[in-house]
């Protein structure tokens, strides 16, 4: 009950600051607004404005959330068909008749308030934490350790199979993917560079993928508010980085179907990380946060970021997407957004059982 609960809020806060990114930006640009909601479903609480006509609503489901505009899906004729809809026929402030760029930027604005959500809870975890460096600081007394036969203590990592690193993060990460085989490190070595090839890491294997594991420690690093800042910014750009080459690694047959989770796996893994303490909470939200944020950034129909490319392709072209062209295709991509969700939430209970 403790984690549906952690879950609902967390769940809730991150599709609240979504909405509320697209609900702000259309008040600024004027755009008439029928319903914002938290929530999918039957409502459980409604309160219209007496002020300006919005419906608040919170409903029942907590998987969603979203702002009502008219002339989302194209205008309205006013031909009499639907008078609820002909009513905004005459409205100059629906989303349709609004330019481009200001739809541009009121789709975008709920993706870019998680991501920036996302960092700046970032910068809170990273003062709450010990952040450790590149360089090496010891190795365990275990025959699992491997590294150790090219790697030397006070070897300050500067690449890992060609790829910068500057924070422990980051090493970690390019172990994890690319440790599964030996790879060349450069390092820092009593002041000058040298290339170790072919260092080996333990494997371990979940869920049919395989990960490298770091095998040795890092040294901490002294915090101040530079620190802190470049630390956050790196941690923040590798999670976007993450997210971006697990959906190619998925796409490539590296991670299987198991590795995808929807709401009841992430409901799991925040359960997990709030029973290890606050910071692992908060650093579960920050990775929620963001990649929520990416997600809703790809051109995938139904999406952000499928609103996002046909609004790009009528800055370019100088013409709009027919309205009822735009519809089907949005309708085709929930469809089969939904049939996905649906699927991986079927593997979810059933890893749960």
């Amino acid at each position: 009950m403790v984690t549906v609960i952690i879950s609902i809020l967390v769940f809730g806060f991150l599709i609240f600051i979504h909405e509320f990114g697209h609900y702000i930006t259309a008040r600024i640009f004027k755009v008439t607004i029928e319903e914002f909601s938290i929530g999918m479903g039957p409502r459980l609480f409604t309160r219209i404005s007496k002020k300006t006509g919005i419906r608040y609503s919170v409903a029942l489901l907590p998987i969603g959330g979203f702002v009502s505009m008219p002339g989302e899906n194209g205008e309205y004729n006013g031909d009499g068909e639907n008078p609820e809809e002909d009513k905004y026929a005459n409205d100059p402030n629906t989303f349709g008749k609004k330019p481009a760029w200001q739809r541009f930027i009121i789709t975008a604005a709920g993706a870019s308030v998680n991501i920036i959500t996302g960092f700046l809870f970032m910068i809170l975890l990273t003062c709450l934490i010990k952040v450790g460096g590149t360089k090496v600081s010891y190795f365990p007394d275990n025959p699992a350790v491997t590294s150790s036969e090219k790697l030397q203590i006070g070897d300050e990592i500067l690449k890992i199979d060609g790829k910068r690193v500057k924070i422990a993060d980051e090493v970690g990460y390019e172990i994890m993917r690319r440790g599964t085989e030996p790879i060349d490190i450069l390092v820092l070595r009593n002041g000058e560079k040298v290339l170790l090839s072919d260092v080996s890491f333990p494997v371990q294997e979940e869920q049919g993928q395989k990960f490298g594991q770091r095998d040795f420690g890092i040294e901490v690093v002294d915090k101040d508010l530079g620190t802190v800042l470049r630390f956050s910014v790196r941690k923040s750009v590798l999670i976007v980085r993450m997210c971006w080459e697990s959906i190619f690694d998925l796409i490539r047959g590296r991670y299987t179907f198991a590795a995808v989770s929807g709401p009841v796996g992430i409901s799991s893994a925040i359960g997990t990380a709030a029973r290890d303490g606050f910071t692992s909470l908060l650093y579960i939200v920050v990775l929620i946060s963001i990649n929520l944020g990416i997600m809703n950034l790809l051109p995938i129909p139904a999406l952000d970021g499928g609103r996002i490319f046909t609004i790009l392709i009528e800055m370019v072209t100088r013409r709009k997407l027919p309205a009822k062209v735009e519809e089907m295709i949005n309708m085709i991509g929930l469809t089969a957004l939904l049939g996905f969700s649906f699927i991986v939430l079927i593997k979810d209970i059933f890893m749960l059982i």
